[in-house]
């Protein structure tokens, strides 16, 4: 007798609308792949981008969805060591989403894409905290190199990532400047460690940067692009590193080549697969976002949770930019 299983695709490139949940056998396994039975789900700004055609990585259809997830161990694959079934693991993203995507009940993922949840969250907690705290890690520490005292800004502050590199900069002794749209969320974003906020639909960007960092900000953590950035980059110190890992902005981002030329600055794009892909890098991220969790310094915020049938209402949430913190979707 076949077993079912629930799992996510969409047949056409579109609005939340196109994503249904169908039904299938419980796939098996190949020599280098987990099969994992899915608990939660996280949600990604990168997931709205690759159901619209917007992505680094283009949809072949039908196409599954879903870069991070947590769950339980249930079959590996006859190459596969360190795993056995029953084990807690969450997914890193890093891997092709059409073909691996998460938002099913059970998931086939590359092993090498396969992590032992650290200890210390929820199931709906760990859903959030891959690609979110990898891609700050990446972003502030390994590219920005952001150190003790350093003011850096961050962009779309109340995303996941937003707030994720909030909490990392603020482990590492920096002065965190949360960076957002309108002072709806100004109280939240310093209760989550922020050392100030900038509206910037209602206050001037550059005049509030150099308000609060008179001698220049070390390193910028960008979501957005755009024009925004030649501001950014006017605030900036000498050796400074606006690190960009996001093109929310629709229209082209400059590059500041005299401010770069005068004050020595980098411009870089960042994607979390400098780490996913460098096993040294990984390895550093994993030792300090698990000492983050243990201490109390890492925790992903959980704005909203959604069970897997709903996952048209949930796009549609995702699509509002109401959320502070992750969206999740529950199995």
């Amino acid at each position: 007798m076949v077993t079912l299983s629930q799992v996510v695709r969409f047949h056409e490139l579109g609005g939340p609308s196109v994503l249904l949940l169908e039904q299938r056998a419980v796939p098996v396994q190949a020599e280098d792949e987990v099969l994992i039975k899915v608990m939660a789900i996280g949600l990604n700004r990168a997931d709205k981008m690759f159901r619209t055609g917007q992505y680094l990585e283009k949809a072949r259809l039908p196409s599954m969805l879903g870069f991070e997830a947590v769950g339980t161990v249930v079959a590996c694959g006859a190459s596969v060591t360190g795993f056995a079934a029953g084990d807690m693991v969450g997914v890193v993203p890093g891997f092709e989403v059409g073909r691996y995507g998460t938002y099913a009940e059970h998931a086939l993922i590359p092993a090498s894409h396969v992590l032992p949840q650290p200890a210390g969250l929820s199931p709906t907690e760990a859903a959030g905290l891959w690609m979110a705290y990898l891609t700050a890690y990446g972003g502030l520490v390994e590219a920005g190199r952001t150190g003790s005292g350093d003011w850096v800004a961050i962009t779309a502050a109340s995303s996941s990532v937003g707030l994720a590199a909030i909490q990392i900069a603020r482990r590492v002794g920096a002065r965190p400047i949360a960076i957002t749209l309108t002072s709806a969320k100004r109280e939240a974003l310093l209760a989550a460690g922020a050392e100030a906020v900038i509206s910037t639909t209602e206050e001037s960007l550059d005049e509030r940067l150099r308000a609060l960092a008179p001698d220049g900000l070390q390193c910028v953590f960008d979501a957005v692009g755009g024009p925004q950035v030649a501001v950014l980059a006017d605030a900036m110190a000498r050796r400074g590193t606006i690190v960009v890992h996001g093109a929310l902005s629709p229209e082209p981002t400059p590059f500041p080549l005299k401010l770069a030329l005068k004050r020595s600055l980098s411009l870089r794009g960042f994607v979390y697969t400098e780490v996913t892909e460098d096993p040294d890098a990984l390895q550093r991220a994993r030792a300090f976002i698990k000492l983050g969790i243990e201490t109390g310094f890492l925790r992903p915020h959980i704005d909203k949770v959604f069970p897997l049938r709903d996952v048209v209402a949930a796009h549609e949430y995702l699509e509002s930019n109401q959320q502070f913190g992750k969206i999740v979707m529950t199995v």
